[in-house]
């Protein structure tokens, strides 16, 4: 029986101390030869030999690209959930090199004497069940909950998640017993055995008792790994046609060779394994071997019907993240939104961006209308934004993260290159180095593709304008495919209607801009009693209008505690190193209303925009939001702004001001043409309906327009509130001829609606 596995090759070094560096000198000797594993056995009772955890991650850190394994971990002596955290944590370090095997126990005397629990015969399978729930269930961070397993061996009672680790760890058992392999069958990710205690026939007799149970369990036998540990023997090239033939008869995709001699090593990996691998590839391609699935059966389940995954190109399929991947749960949501795509392809160039969007055109995804073979698509730079469109329902989502380079074209004119899926923290810090920033926002995980194809309201906007306003080219991946440069000289129209509205009329995969010389900033943040809200509105906004352009503040309010007052939270960057000119910009601001709390800084932009947590985005739900550009806070807006607030349909609440240099520009210079906004002004709100009733009521008389990627009212409405009528007019013309097919439809869609549709 041959599975289709890979073929791999490993190493079985004994953990001995009597010379300390031999186990890790000897790993390292096998990364070099070319060993794709390292593997240590456990048993940490004996005097003579390293704890196998310890020299593990000794080796972990001295080597760089060989997987480790302990062959097999003595469960008995290994609590599951601190094994379960040891492996996850070693397996983050390496960045994924960490494998698990095994084992019930052995030399029960010895374990005995060092507090393991001994066990019949009888007991060992089902004690190695319960250890593999708890170590699995530790691992499963996505579900809400501590881990309960109240087995006869092994209890949690509550014990918490994570961490996760970087790969899905297999767990490998050794086993050899009849219902050693059934549970390997059933939870197993690989057997282990070692062909010196097998007889003629175990091997074949041992598949069949895996694969029936694996069956049982609606497995496919190829979902489970066949390792085997082999003597030194065979390192003989003579011994060459009996590897292959347990490879081809014995379903072997690993080979594990037992020895601590370097030139046993050397001569395996240089005079056997390469010919294994020549005719074992030769006599697959003669039979029609099929190449085993990355994904288990389960896992094939919950692909998307309407989706055709075979028909993913094959520079995507390596790295497609699906519902039954193990990426999946950390990439499915958004900043704010919970999602559940279809597929998540991640294109390393511009290239693959063209064929990812051929794929969802042969997947339905330009299909007009909501119905029936429609496939939402989404275009991710980082997740982040707070429209939440980067995400969807069985759809696809084209994730550009992998395009996060970062380079300096022209240092005299401060000229950068940025890749769509860099975030604009990394990017604050990398142009902190030459004393140089970009206005970006406040949050340092915004990708820079949303930020700059639709705005950009940042800490420094009043003095610099906004992101889009430093943008002189954009590379940009039409919905045909075809890369083009949009800049003032070359598809000067797509250049204009880029900057505001890029995400109708194509995926912008870089961009060049002009950085400005910015060196440490003053960061004030301040914290007023807003009580008396109105009266404070009106002051804030005369204040921040009366201030100097290096003067950008964002004022930001909770929702209300019962029985405490109002607190207004303010954050004011100011464009100044010299500390009395700081605090002389700041004076009016702290005479607005008392202030209960202060805070002033000198720091380097990046400091105050590289503020991400990391980590993968936990959206859920639909998030409600509400989006209004304004002009002056007249007393007339600061009565609806503390109305609304009265409401209580919020529970953030946010003001950035804007007016300077965002108001410099012309109106039709791009497609975000309000610029004589003074103020953008954002709500979050719990429930849609309640948010919706109080804002419609009480904010949208006094706005002047909105910034889509603060808006989540889906009404109609939105669109011709967020372009002028002329601005709208070029967009549709704009939008017929780049994307004609309305492939780019999944946000707040310029094509014009049909007549009976808008009626």
């Amino acid at each position: 029986m041959d599975y289709g596995h890979e073929i791999e090759f490993g190493v079985f070094i004994t953990p001995t101390n009597q010379r300390p560096q031999q186990p890790v000198q000897l790993a390292q000797l096998a990364e070099q030869v070319g060993f794709d594993l390292a593997t240590f056995q456990d048993h940490p009772y004996q005097p003579s030999f390293h704890d196998t955890w310890t020299l593990m991650s000794y080796v972990a850190a001295v080597t760089e690209r060989i997987r480790l394994s302990p062959n097999v971990a003595n469960v008995p002596l290994r609590q599951p959930a601190v094994l379960a955290r040891s492996a996850a944590s070693l397996d983050l370090l390496t960045g994924g090199r960490i494998e698990l095997g095994l084992g019930s126990g052995g030399f029960w005397d010895a374990i005995e004497a060092m507090g393991g629990t001994k066990l019949t015969p009888g007991q060992g399978v089902d004690a190695l069940g319960e250890a593999i729930a708890i170590i699995r269930e530790i691992w499963n961070t996505g579900e809400r909950g501590g881990v309960r397993v109240d087995g006869q061996h092994h209890r949690a009672s509550g014990a918490k998640r994570g961490p996760r680790p970087a790969h899905p760890i297999p767990l490998h058992i050794g086993a050899y017993k009849p219902r050693m392999l059934r549970l390997t069958g059933r939870l197993g990710d690989g057997w282990l055995p070692s062909l010196g205690y097998m007889q003629p026939g175990d091997l074949a007799k041992g598949n069949a008792t895996i694969d029936e149970a694996a069956a049982r369990a609606d497995r496919e036998p190829g979902e489970i790994r066949r390792l085997l540990n082999v003597g030194a023997d065979f390192a003989d090239p003579a011994e060459l046609g009996r590897l292959v033939e347990l490879a081809l008869e014995d379903g072997i995709g690993t080979f594990i060779v037992s020895t601590d001699e370097p030139t046993v090593m050397q001569r395996f990996m240089a005079e056997v394994a390469p010919a294994v691998r020549e005719q074992i590839a030769a006599e697959r391609l003669a039979r029609g071997t099929a190449v085993a699935s990355r994904l288990s059966a389960a896992a094939i389940a919950l692909r998307a019907e309407a989706l055709d995954y075979q028909a993913i190109p094959e520079s995507l399929k390596a790295t497609a993240v699906e519902p039954g991947s193990w990426e999946y749960p950390e990439r499915r949501n958004t900043y704010l939104r919970g999602g559940a795509p279809g597929v998540l392809l991640r294109p390393t160039s511009p290239a693959q961006v063209a064929e990812a969007l051929a794929y969802a055109r042969s997947q339905g995804a330009a299909l007009a209308g909501e119905g029936a073979g429609r496939v939402p698509l989404s275009i991710r730079s980082a997740g982040h934004g707070i429209s939440g469109r980067s995400t969807n329902h069985g759809g696809i989502v084209i994730d550009l993260g992998a395009l996060d380079r970062i380079d300096v074209v022209d240092a005299s004119r401060r000229l950068v290159r940025i890749g769509a899926g860099a975030t604009w923290g990394r990017v604050a810090t990398v142009l902190d180095e030459r004393g140089w920033a970009i206005s970006s926002g406040d949050f340092g995980g915004v990708g820079v593709g949303g930020l700059a194809t639709a705005g950009g309201v940042g800490y420094l906007g009043r003095e610099h304008g906004l992101t889009i306003d430093h943008i002189e080219s954009i590379d940009v991946v039409l919905a045909d495919g075809s890369l083009v440069r949009a800049s003032r000289d070359e598809h000067a129209e797509l250049f204009w209607g880029m900057r505001g509205a890029g995400g109708n009329l194509g995926v912008a995969v870089a961009f060049e801009m002009l950085a400005q010389p910015v060196g440490e900033i003053g960061f004030a943040q301040l914290a007023f009693d807003a009580s008396e809200t109105a009266d404070f509105f009106e002051r804030w906004g005369a204040t921040t209008e009366a201030s100097d352009r290096v003067v950008t503040p964002f004022l930001l309010l909770g929702g209300d505690q019962r029985g405490r007052p109002r607190v207004a939270q303010a954050m004011i960057a100011v464009d100044a190193s010299d500390p009395d000119t700081i605090i002389e910009h700041l004076q009016p601001f702290a005479m607005v209303a008392p202030l209960v709390g202060q805070q002033v800084i000198k720091t380097p932009y990046a400091g105050v925009i590289d503020n991400a947590p990391g980590g993968a985005h936990q959206g859920q739900g639909e998030p409600a939001t509400r989006s209004a550009l304004i002009g002056s806070i007249t007393p007339e807006v600061a009565r609806a702004l503390a109305r609304f607030l009265d409401a209580g349909a919020h529970y953030f609440f946010q003001i950035r001001a804007m007016g300077g240099a965002i108001g410099d520009v012309a109106s039709d210079a791009t497609a975000f043409a309000h610029r004589e906004a003074k103020f953008s002004v954002i709500a979050f709100g719990g429930q849609r309906a309640r948010l919706d009733a109080a804002w419609d009521t009480l904010i949208a008389p006094h706005a002047s327009g909105l910034y889509l990627s603060f808006e989540t009212d889906q009404r109609r409405g939105r669109l011709e509130e967020a372009f002028p009528p002329a601005t709208l007019a070029r967009l549709r013309a704009l939008k017929a001829e780049v994307d004609p097919e309305n492939l780019f439809r999944d946000n707040f869609n310029v094509v014009a609606a049909p007549a009976s549709e808008s009626a």
